[in-house]
This record gives structure tokens, sequence and C-alpha cells, in this order.
């Protein structure tokens, strides 16, 4: 639902849509593909190895332009393409080519998503939790939708801690300068970035430790289990990616549900 609260944010994504189609691309025709594939089918296949791809159900919430989507739909698993932004899902079906038929395509808040308690093997999101305005009710409810043993993997980063921290500033000014010196394209700058600053500094997780702040968060509902990568992205991102971000270095967290 939109609302007041959340409409300036809504409308930035609504916008991004098209340019974050373009870096999804390049993911899907560089080494994240492989990478991602990789280490997501080991890690799912190893926590339901009584289970085949097909049998497994996922629900990747905020998935944008599709690539997360695209990757486990064409690795063989029942996906779920979750997103507040019709525009972003239209990207993801544009992305999605052939296997467009074999993804169900969902509009929805990640606050209240619109599907049945215990319905879902795996809740996977991708650079989106920086993003909640409400982090506590939004685990809560993403908890809801595991079935029993289900496993929620967040991977994220402590995007736009820069604007409440000089010291992440000055590391963050750095990677601009490393980003130039190699000649490759910088992903944090660009239209309406300044617009992002302005929502990040009005959301929770902007000024909170993370991933420290997830694991003692998931760990209090004694309900699953919680166990954490600091830096993913060594092993997942690309050399361009690890250039970009290496003041904000991508986490991962996974709860697993009694």
């Amino acid at each position: 639902m939109i609302t007041e609260n959340n409409k300036d944010n809504y409308l930035y994504w609504q916008n991004r849509a098209s340019g974050y189609s373009e870096v999804n691309k390049e993911e899907l025709a560089g080494v994240q593909r492989d990478n991602w594939t990789s280490f997501l089918s080991k890690t799912i296949n190893d926590a339901f190895p009584d289970k085949t791809p097909s049998e497994i159900k996922i629900l990747d919430v905020g998935a944008g332009p599709g690539f997360i989507s695209i990757i486990l739909a064409e690795a063989g698993y029942q996906v779920t393409a979750y997103d507040f932004s019709e525009s972003m899902l239209s990207e993801a079906r544009s992305n999605a080519g052939s296997l467009a038929d074999s993804i169900a395509f969902v509009q929805g808040d990640a606050l209240s998503p619109r599907f049945e308690k215990e319905s879902f093997d795996v809740v996977f999101s991708r650079n989106l939790t920086w993003n909640l305005a409400q982090p506590e009710e939004t685990y809560r409810q993403w908890i809801s939708l595991l079935k029993p043993k289900g496993i929620m993997l967040v991977f994220d980063a402590n995007w736009y801690s820069y604007l409440v921290d000089e010291d992440k500033l000055e590391e963050y000014n750095q990677d601009r300068l490393n980003v130039a010196e190699h000649g490759l394209g910088d992903y944090n700058i660009g239209n309406d970035f300044d617009k992002m600053e302005a929502i990040a500094m009005t959301l929770p997780m902007t000024k909170r430790n993370r991933p420290a702040w997830d694991v003692n968060f998931l760990q209090e509902q004694n309900e699953g289990a919680v166990e954490y990568i600091e830096d993913i992205g060594s092993v997942l991102y690309s050399e361009k990616e690890k250039i970009n971000y290496r003041s904000t270095p991508m986490f991962m967290v996974k709860f697993i549900k009694v």
C-alpha cells in the first residue's frame, strides 16, 4: 500500500527501474550469474537435501529487475518475484525472456506480503533491508512466511553509512577515486542519487551497525538459528563491484526457522 510516508521512496524506485535494469543485465552477462547461481544453489540444496529444486518454493522480496529471480528459475526452483514497484516488475519480466512464464510476478509491499503463512521454503532479499522503514516488523512478517525448517537469506550492506559517519565518508570518497583510476563505471553516480540520500537519512538502518543489528534482532525472536558472513561480496562480486563497494562490503545473514 502506498502512503504519504513511503510515497517518495516508491516514486524513486519507479523512476529508477530502467537504470537499475541495466545493472541487472550487466550481472546476467557477467561473472555474477555463475557466482550467484553456484552459491545460492549449494546453500539452498544443502538446506533441503530431500527436495529437488522444483519442489522448493522461493520468495524473492524486492526482486527489482529480476536478476535473482531469473537465475533461480533457471536453476529449476519455484520462484515468486515480489516488488513494490510495477515498473521494476515490468523490467523483470522483460529481462526474464523465455523464463518469464516460469516466474510468478507479484506487486506488493515488503512489510505486508500478501501470502499465506508458512508458504515458502526460502525467503530471499538482496539490497532491500537497508531501505525498510519498519525493519523489525518486516523481519517478523518474513519469518512467518517460512515453513518449518525454512531459511531466510538476507544480502545487504551498510549503504549510505557515509551520510552519518565521517570515517565511512572518507572511505566512500576513496572508492570514487579508485573507480575513476581504474576507468570503471561508477555505480554511485547517476540521476537522482541526491534524492536517495535524502530518503536514506529518514530510514533507521542507515544509522545501524550491520550485520550485527540484524543478527541480534533475529536471535531475540527465538524462532530459529542465525548464521552470517561479513563479506560475502568477496565471493559473489565482479572485480568492478569489489572496487565500487570496497568501503561497503556485502554481508549475508541466514535465518533457519525451527
